[in-house]
């Protein structure tokens, strides 16, 4: 098998747990693996560290699968991993018809995500090196899970990083139109076809229901709302009125929808159109809300454009210190792996300054557990939700 000796040096990193090793820790590649083959990975004395697979297209050159000498990736090996992955998953969420069931890194399955929802699998694979095992992957979700249809969403910019083109369509089964799915009494429709990524935001789930103690009566304004389930728990919670606000208008439509699913078409309002400037022109009217959620896409992608999310992130949150009611509460997050806790707390503070606001943390969340954080691989940490009351 070929391997790839890593510079002397280099190879603190992977002894620490991550799973990524770049171009240029590599002293050199020992055989002639394509794009996506495995080979094992060795320190400049040759000593065994893992077992991965390489894309010589990708900055990110190796991935590592595995750290057990001798390890063979087939059938077996992704059966057991996937298994255990759907099996954590069990724990926290047991029989729950939406839930992320592999996640890649943080399963060690790197490139590998699969959803479920309801009788649907959505799988995206965004890594040459998980490329070649997509049927085979496919026949061991259906052999474990026997779901009516299975997805592809492989659509990601990363692929094109990896030398892959994007793809999506059904690759098993059948789709069936829209799914329904229920998450914690609040029913969801899904349109795996039309709806971003692999249909829900799942990572947000524990946060969403850490609304309840301030949705009773409230008047909520939930921005970047999609289709609409930060404002769905609030109603659930007892909102007096939601108004949701996105750029999309096939996003506020799913929302209406699931707004009428769930009997709360009356207590909620949709507008369409930028955040921003709905975000000023609710400050320049004097409008007030009790409850302000801000749960925008990731303003950066690559620490190349760090600073302008930082703009971003203080523009947004400045005018929701701004609009909050006396006493009220803001409800802000940020999903970029770039704008790491300690930035992101100093750009609440700034932006708070800048409001003439003085308001204090309740709780600091993160990702849902079916989002598993790989210690040694801080790419998985990404989500960042804090909790504020504002005097």
């Amino acid at each position: 098998m070929a391997s790839a000796i890593l510079k002397r040096g280099r190879d603190r990193r992977v002894r620490l747990g991550h799973l990524w090793i770049y171009e240029s820790e590599i002293d050199r590649v020992e055989g002639n693996p394509p794009p996506g083959g495995i080979l094992r990975i060795r320190d400049y004395q040759r000593r065994y560290l893992g077992t991965g697979y390489i894309n010589p297209l990708s900055k990110i050159r190796v991935r590592l699968l595995s750290r057990e000498r001798g390890v063979k990736i087939d059938h077996q090996f992704l059966r057991s991993r996937i298994q255990e992955a759907i099996a954590y998953r069990e724990r926290f969420y047991p029989g729950a018809e939406a839930c992320r069931l592999v996640y890649a890194e943080g399963d060690f399955l790197p490139g590998l995500v699969v959803d479920r929802y309801g009788p649907i699998l959505a799988i995206q694979i965004s890594t040459a090196g998980m490329e070649p095992f997509r049927e085979l992957i496919t026949e061991i979700l259906q052999e474990l899970l026997n779901p009516a249809g299975i997805y592809e969403k492989s659509e990601s910019s990363s692929r094109r990083h990896e030398g892959l083109q994007p793809r999506t369509g059904l690759i098993r089964g059948k789709l069936g139109g829209r799914i329904s799915v229920q998450l914690d009494g609040i029913q969801f429709l899904v349109d795996m076809e039309k709806d971003q990524k692999t249909g829900l935001y799942l990572d947000h789930r524990e946060n969403r229901r850490s609304l309840q103690p301030f949705a009773g009566e409230a008047e909520v304004l939930d921005l970047f709302c999609n289709a609409g389930s930060f404002g769905l728990y609030a109603a659930k919670f007892g909102a007096r009125h939601v108004l949701g606000v996105d750029s999309s208008s096939e996003c506020l439509e799913r929302a209406r929808l699931n707004a009428e699913t769930n009997d709360f078409s009356g207590r909620m309002e949709w507008l369409e159109g930028n955040a921003f400037d709905h975000l000023r022109n609710f400050d320049q009217q004097g409008r007030k809300f009790d409850v302000v959620i801000l749960d925008p896409p990731s303003f950066t992608k690559s620490s190349d454009s760090v600073e302008g999310a930082v703009r971003g992130y203080n523009e947004i949150n400045l005018r929701a210190f701004k609009i909050v009611k006396p006493g009220g509460f803001v409800i802000t997050s940020s999903c970029s792996y770039h704008i790491p806790l300690p930035i992101f707390l100093g750009i609440l503070r700034d932006a708070a300054a800048d409001a003439h606001r003085a308001p204090r943390i309740l709780s600091i969340a993160v990702q849902a557990p079916d989002h598993p954080v790989n210690l040694g691989v801080p790419e998985t940490s990404y989500l960042k939700c804090v909790f504020l009351q504002v005097p």
